[in-house]
């Protein structure tokens, strides 16, 4: 028997800065999504323990298509470009449970 997990869900934004102006999702503003989240949650009393963090993370390998994030334990990618976005995926997924499918990361074309 698994015990219960520690949050219902983690959020891991990349948060990686690639040198030599190559692509990351640094450069395209998720250090600011990354905060805006964690301060959202926080704000809405769903943060801590059996509920929701939101974490930095290294290079998750995706940075052309950045910025992204990644939300456990259902292991769905996000990208998402503003704020509204975010929102959007702190309102459907992290309260709700109802994936945002307009902002799931797909493959590059």
């Amino acid at each position: 028997m698994q015990p219960d997990p520690y949050y219902s869900r983690h959020v891991f934004f990349c948060l990686n800065q690639r040198a030599e102006g190559r692509e990351c999702c640094a450069a395209q503003g998720a250090e600011a999504l990354q905060q805006y989240a964690k301060q959202r949650v926080q704000a809405l009393g769903l943060s801590g323990r059996g509920s929701i963090r939101i974490n930095k993370a290294g290079c998750l390998d995706r940075c052309e298509l950045g910025p992204v994030f990644v939300v456990y334990p259902e292991g769905v990618w996000y990208t998402a470009v503003d704020e509204d976005d975010v929102e959007e995926i702190i309102q459907s997924h992290l309260i709700k449970g109802r994936v945002v499918e307009r902002l799931v990361l797909r493959e590059a074309a």
